[in-house]
C-alpha cells in the first residue's frame, strides 16, 4: 500500500509539474540552467559557478541548500531543491528580472520525487556519491539510480560533466544523450588537455589556500583542502563549457569564497583556529578533518565538535563517531538536530564501535551549545576547533520545534 501511495505521488507531481509549466510557458526553456548532483559539493560548485557568473556581469539565478538567489535579492530556502511548482515560480521571477543563467542543487529526493521534471537542463555537474540518505532510498543502489535519473534526462544539446575520480562518476554517464564531459585529478600522467576531460593537479595546499594547475593554466585561490580543489575543477570546467572568458575565470578564482558554513573559518583573539563546515556524511566529515590535520600546527590538538541527526540515516552514526574519534585528539559528541529522538540515545549510537583507545578520545553533552563551550575551555594557543554538521543553518529542532541557533555565534559568544 506505501509503495503504491508512493508511486502516485510522485505521478501528481510529474502532472502538476507539466501543467504549471504549460501555464507559465515553460521558463526554464529560455534560460541556461545547470544542475548539480552528488552527495557532497552541490553547494559549493553551484554558489562558485553564481559568483563567477554574477563576477563577470551576468544576471543569474541560485537555488541551494544554503539559500536562493535571484538576481542579487536572496531568498530562504526551505529544500535543498524545491518543489515542482516552486521551481517554475522560480524561474519565471528569473526571468521577469532578466537573469540568463539558474544553477542548482539536484537532490535525490527531487529526482525520486519528479521534482525536476520537464526542466530544460543546458548542463549537469555529478560531483561524488558516498553513504547518505539510505533513510530514505533505502539502499545504495536505489540512490545511485536516483541520480542517474538526472543524466538520463539530458537532452541532447546538453552537457553532462561527471567526476571521473569518483568510483560512479564514468557509470553516470552510461547510455545518456547530453555531450559527455569529465573531470580528475588522479589520472595526470597522460597529456595536458584530453578531449572531452579537464585535468587538474595540487601543486601546494596550505592555510593561506591552493595552488592548482587546471590543464595547462595555474590557478589560484583562497580555498582550502582536496575536496574544494575537486570543487573548484568541476566549477571551472563548467565556465569553459559554458564559453566563459578563461582569463577571468582564472582572476575571480583568486578572491573568490566558499558559500557561508562550508569550511567558514576565523580565529579568535586567543589564536584558536575556528572551522564551521555543513559535513553531516561520513565521506564529507572524514575530509574535513583530514584537512584540518593537515594544517594543524605541530604540538597543537585539532578538537572536534559534532554529532548526527534524529529521525535520519541510524547507520552512518557510528561510522561517524568513529571517524571523529580517529582523526580528532578530543572529539566532543553532541546534538545536530536530534528532532523527535532522543539526542542521549544518538550519541550512543555514534559510540557503538568504538575502541577503548577511541573512546578515551571522546567526551559528551547532548547540548550544543554546552558542547562548543566545552571545546573552547580546552583549546589553546594554536589548537583548531572543528563544528560539524550544521554549516549555515540558523536553527536547531527539538522535539518538533525550530529554535534559533548558529554555530559561529556560539563561538563568538563562547570566546567572548
Amino acid at each position: 500500500m506505501k509503495s503504491i501511495t508512493k508511486k502516485l505521488k510522485k505521478l501528481w507531481w510529474r502532472v502538476k509539474s507539466f501543467v504549471v509549466m504549460h501555464y507559465l510557458g515553460n521558463p526554464s526553456k529560455k534560460l541556461k540552467v545547470i544542475g548539480v548532483t552528488g552527495t557532497n559539493g552541490k553547494t559549493t560548485v553551484a554558489t562558485l559557478l553564481y559568483n563567477i557568473t554574477t563576477a563577470l556581469g551576468y544576471k543569474a539565478g541560485l537555488l541551494s541548500t544554503a539559500g536562493n538567489i535571484i538576481a542579487g535579492e536572496k531568498i530562504e530556502a526551505t529544500h535543498t531543491t524545491p518543489d515542482s511548482v516552486t521551481l517554475s515560480r522560480f524561474f519565471n521571477q528569473m526571468l521577469e528580472q532578466g537573469c540568463e543563467y539558474v544553477f542548482m542543487e539536484v537532490s535525490s529526493h527531487a529526482l525520486d520525487q519528479n521534482r525536476v521534471a520537464g526542466i530544460n537542463f543546458t548542463g549537469g555537474i555529478f560531483t561524488n556519491l558516498t553513504h547518505d540518505h539510505l533513510d530514505y532510498h533505502k539502499t545504495f543502489e536505489n540512490y545511485f539510480e536516483a541520480k542517474k535519473k538526472f543524466f538520463n534526462m539530458l537532452p541532447e544539446g546538453a552537457f553532462a560533466l561527471s567526476n571521473a575520480d569518483d568510483e560512479y562518476g564514468k557509470k553516470m554517464l552510461e547510455n545518456i544523450k547530453a555531450r559527455e564531459f569529465l573531470y580528475e585529478f588522479k589520472n595526470i600522467d597522460g597529456p595536458a588537455i584530453i578531449e572531452n576531460r579537464f585535468q587538474g593537479e595540487i601543486l601546494n595546499s596550505s592555510f593561506s589556500g591552493l595552488l592548482l594547475r587546471f590543464n595547462k593554466t595555474q590557478i589560484k585561490t583562497k580555498l582550502l583542502g582536496q575536496f574544494n580543489a575537486y570543487n573548484l575543477l568541476a566549477a571551472w570546467s563548467t565556465s569553459s563549457l559554458l564559453g566563459f572568458d578563461m582569463n577571468k575565470v582564472n582572476k575571480i578564482l583568486e578572491d573568490i569564497k566558499p558559500p557561508r558554513g562550508r569550511f567558514e573559518h576565523f580565529a579568535s583573539p586567543e589564536g584558536v583556529l575556528v572551522i564551521v563546515d555543513y559535513a553531516h556524511t561520513p565521506d564529507a566529515l572524514e575530509k574535513v578533518l583530514l584537512v584540518a590535520n593537515s594544517i594543524k600546527p605541530v604540538g597543537s590538538k585539532l578538537i572536534s565538535v559534532f554529532g548526527c541527526g534524529g529521525d535520519r540515516d541510524l547507520m552512518k552514526r557510528p561510522k561517524m563517531g568513529e571517524i571523529g574519534a580517529r582523526l580528532s585528539d578530543v572529539a566532543i559528541f553532541t546534538s545536530d538536530n536530534p528532532r523527535i529522538e532522543d539526542p542521549e540515545m544518538i550519541i550512543e549510537a555514534m559510540k557503538e564501535y568504538l575502541s577503548p583507545f577511541l573512546l578515551e578520545k571522546v567526551q559528551s553533552n547532548s547540548n550544543r551549545r554546552e558542547a562548543i563551550a566545552l571545546a573552547v575551555s580546552l583549546a589553546k594557543p594554536g589548537d583548531i576547533i572543528l563544528c560539524a554538521g550544521k554549516g549555515h543553518e540558523e536553527y536547531q529542532e527539538i522535539k518538533d520545534k525550530k529554535t534559533h541557533f548558529n554555530d559561529v555565534e556560539e563561538f563568538q559568544k563562547a570566546f567572548s
